[in-house]
């Protein structure tokens, strides 16, 4: 009936569906949140309970259950009705990291630790039976994702990174619990052993291939990476490091808007005058320009286990952070 990601679930029986919403303060029949309904062209509701019935579904313990929460509020779907295939990533900060076993090391992105498995496959549960992502119905991807099983669900190893954590660059305490949420389309690994190039180098050459669709970077690095970045390159924050990332990450303007997203996305700005777009647009084909040029879009999150200096590159959108202790037990 399409009603789950089509592996085996655990039955929400009341039992559990009880146990799971006591891990929360929050009253069962609460809004969490709504999201979008291709179909309908409208959106849909759902309560706590409605969020804690998928949490078991997707083998969720209770004690995960804010953090599943605090993704529900966010009101922003794990799949999309596009075409075009669609992926997404969950990141988690703060101590709640450590109080449910989330890995932020060795093989974070790996299915290998059930709370980094199931808190990202109960968000693609809400998308299958909120949003009826059925195909034909609501999911018209060519392709599809398999990343959507669980949406790059992990935690930021801040313990080994040498900077401060993505939820306090936006705004978070340290000692508050976040899950952050990116969407986009490319998700790519760099090369399977360090290159002879200089790591920014290198990262500048990965990032002029894939198509800047929404001006935006999302790169998930190794800590091994941060800290050459720091020590050896002497970029003392994320924010020093996006700042020159965002002038040296070049393309010509021939391959810019050779990309079909950027152009039907990106030409009717340039045609209004707004920049730097319109100055995109006058480019000669082989003229190169710096698509990336907000460092405020270019996002940089550390998390791995240390034994290789590589990361994963991608045009992923940062969207919004949600507060995960708002929905706490008192």
């Amino acid at each position: 009936k399409g009603w789950t990601d089509g592996l085996p679930i655990i039955l929400p029986t009341e039992e559990r569906v009880k146990k799971m919403l006591a891990a929360s303060s929050a009253p069962p029949d609460e809004i969490v949140g709504e999201m979008m309904r291709f179909d309908i062209r409208g959106t849909v509701k759902y309560t706590v309970e409605n969020v804690a019935v998928l949490a078991v579904m997707a083998g969720a313990k209770p004690e995960y259950f804010p953090v599943i929460l605090a993704t529900a509020a966010s009101g922003l779907e794990a799949i999309q009705s596009s075409t075009s295939n669609w992926s997404a990533m969950l990141l988690v900060n703060g101590p709640i990291r450590k109080e449910i076993g989330m890995n932020s090391g060795i093989g974070a992105l790996s299915p290998i630790n059930r709370a980094n498995s199931v808190i990202g496959r109960a968000w693609t549960l809400m998308s299958t039976c909120w949003v009826d992502m059925r195909p034909g119905k609501n999911m018209w991807s060519s392709l599809g994702s398999n990343l959507n099983y669980n949406n790059n669900c992990c935690a930021e190893n801040e313990e080994a990174s040498p900077w401060e954590p993505f939820h306090v660059q936006k705004g978070f305490r340290a000692d508050e619990s976040v899950v952050s949420i990116f969407r986009g389309w490319v998700f790519v690994n760099s090369a399977g052993t360090a290159s002879v190039r200089s790591i920014p180098d290198e990262m500048c050459l990965n990032m002029s291939f894939i198509p800047p669709t929404n001006n935006s970077v999302t790169i998930v690095m190794d800590p091994g990476v941060a800290k050459n970045l720091k020590d050896k390159y002497g970029f003392a924050t994320k924010q020093e490091y996006s700042r020159w990332l965002s002038e040296n990450i070049k393309m010509p303007a021939e391959r810019y808007w050779g990309f079909d997203h950027v152009d039907w996305m990106i030409t009717p700005l340039a045609t209004k005058g707004i920049e730097p777009f319109a100055t995109f647009k006058k480019a000669a084909p082989d003229e190169l320009i710096a698509p990336y040029f907000d460092p405020e879009k270019i996002n940089l999150v550390v998390v791995g286990g240390d034994t290789n200096p590589l990361w994963k590159y991608s045009e992923y959108m940062y969207q919004k952070s949600q507060s995960v202790d708002r929905w706490r037990a008192v």
